[in-house]
């Protein structure tokens, strides 16, 4: 029962956080039509972020008690953070190179 509720949980928070970080870039993307054909870019950044938060923070909080819940390593988090910053930037950059 606790890994079906977690199983919720972890729904819950993919569409809540990623309805929220889409919305947040497409305020970004919405000043340059260019950027139209590589938004999705923005979406993969934002669920990468989302398993990061997850697996550094949120999977202490829920109802599943497996084991094997470990943080990410700290290389893997700046590894993962900054794709996702390169993912944010690139459509803007792929735009500029395609105009």
């Amino acid at each position: 029962m606790k890994t079906l509720l977690e199983l919720i949980r972890v729904i819950a928070i993919l569409v809540i956080l990623g309805m929220g970080g889409g919305l947040i870039l497409a305020g970004f993307y919405a000043n340059s039509p260019d950027t139209e054909p590589y938004r999705w870019l923005g979406g993969v950044a934002v669920l990468v972020l989302i398993f990061v938060l997850y697996r550094n923070k949120l999977q202490f909080s829920g109802w599943y008690q497996g084991t094997r819940r470990d943080k990410l390593h700290r290389p893997i988090t700046i590894l993962l953070v900054s794709a996702s910053v390169l993912l944010i930037i690139s459509p803007f950059v792929l735009a500029t190179f395609s105009a």
